[in-house]
């Protein structure tokens, strides 16, 4: 494949509304995470925080096994010309982001399994989702509630860092770079007339 096509190279449709489906639900999902469990809420508009952030978890995790999925099935175009060190950045970032997105919703469904109070969850107020076996059928749910908790509120922090790095590098590659490597995933924008 030459530089030219290379650097001219786009995700597939479903790729791209997949990545903004779950980039967006992510950064929604950071923001009410930090609300509901920092700011003074009243009881009930806290639960409903509570419920409404399991539900969008659980989508979260069901929308990445499927970009996980489509992902073996479709390559994703290659890099644009870049040194290798760089590249290397770039996939190390991808994958890590894979692997929180996929911690995330995990550990928040470990702790709700293991909190020692139980309170079901409902997706969207209409679906019943189990608790995961072993831990919601612990004796002492203590150790395991505080551990899945510690796991995911630092998580949140780790991810929260990655999400800046992320759109820090696809802003320099658009505003510093004046590549293509941001239009690549972008929706519905046409290629940039006059770029190569």
């Amino acid at each position: 494949m030459s530089i030219r096509t290379r650097a001219a190279a786009r995700y597939t449709a479903v790729a791209i509304l997949l990545h903004w489906l779950i980039g967006l639900a992510i950064i929604f999902m950071l923001g009410l995470g930090l609300v509901m469990t920092q700011a003074p809420l009243p009881l009930m508009t806290k639960f409903g925080y509570y419920q409404l952030h399991k539900s969008i978890g659980i989508t979260i995790l069901l929308l990445v096994l499927v970009r996980i999925a489509w992902r073996l099935g479709h390559r994703p175009p290659p890099l644009p010309p870049m040194p290798a060190l760089e590249a290397r950045a770039a996939h190390g970032t991808h994958w890590l982001l894979y692997g929180f997105m996929l911690f995330m919703p995990l550990t928040g469904w470990a702790l709700v399994s293991a909190a020692k109070r139980t309170i079901p969850t409902v997706l969207y107020g209409t679906i019943p989702w189990p608790h995961l076996p072993i831990l919601s059928t612990l004796a002492d749910k203590g150790p395991a509630e505080a551990a899945t908790k510690a796991l995911h509120f630092w998580g949140a922090w780790a991810l929260i860092a990655l999400v800046l790095l992320h759109i820090a590098a696809a802003l320099r590659h658009h505003l510093v770079k004046h590549d293509l490597t941001l239009w690549r995933i972008l929706p519905l924008i046409p290629r940039p007339k006059g770029s190569s």
